[in-house]
């Protein structure tokens, strides 16, 4: 600061945007949600299996008292699936009204990503279509893909 000027003579310096992201891992890739759409993360709970469903719906589960359909990531992008651990966990998300649950490996930690730390996302990145992705970030020296949930499930989604 000059002599003479005041702290409110200058201008306020703005705090860039940042998103909250859940970060978690499928396999050895890490990967990160809009906090926005998540309602919860629980602990695996049993499924039921769905006949003739999508070889990545592994069934639907009883989520105090609301049936919530269970989608396997690693499955739908092409990946070798895993069975459900102890580290486990199932993501329930909310897309403007359609709820369903996510399997992920391990739920990490919630972050803020500035903005500008995120890079457009490759056609093609691991085997995932390029449009499932918001972006890349490189968080604590690792890459950090993430998803972009409207276009995974666009064709269950209401407009």
């Amino acid at each position: 600061m000059a002599l003479g000027e005041s702290p409110l003579d200058r201008a306020p310096e703005l705090e860039e945007e940042q998103v909250q992201t859940i970060l978690f891992q499928m396999g050895n890739e890490h990967y990160g949600l809009p906090t926005m759409h998540v309602k919860e993360i629980i602990k695996p709970l049993p499924i039921t299996r769905f006949p003739k469903s999508p070889p990545y719906v592994e069934g639907v589960i009883d989520l105090r008292g609301k049936i919530l359909p269970i989608v396997n990531l690693r499955t739908m992008f092409g990946l070798e699936p895993l069975p459900i651990t102890e580290s486990s966990r199932f993501v329930d998300v909310d897309l403007n009204g359609f709820r369903t649950g996510i399997i992920v490996d391990a739920v990490s930690e919630v972050v803020h990503i500035p903005v500008s730390q995120i890079e457009p996302a490759p056609p093609i990145v691991a085997g995932v279509e390029g449009r499932y992705l918001q972006g890349v970030a490189r968080i604590n020296g690792k890459l950090v893909l993430l998803l972009e949930l409207d276009q995974i499930f666009s064709i269950w989604i209401k407009s």
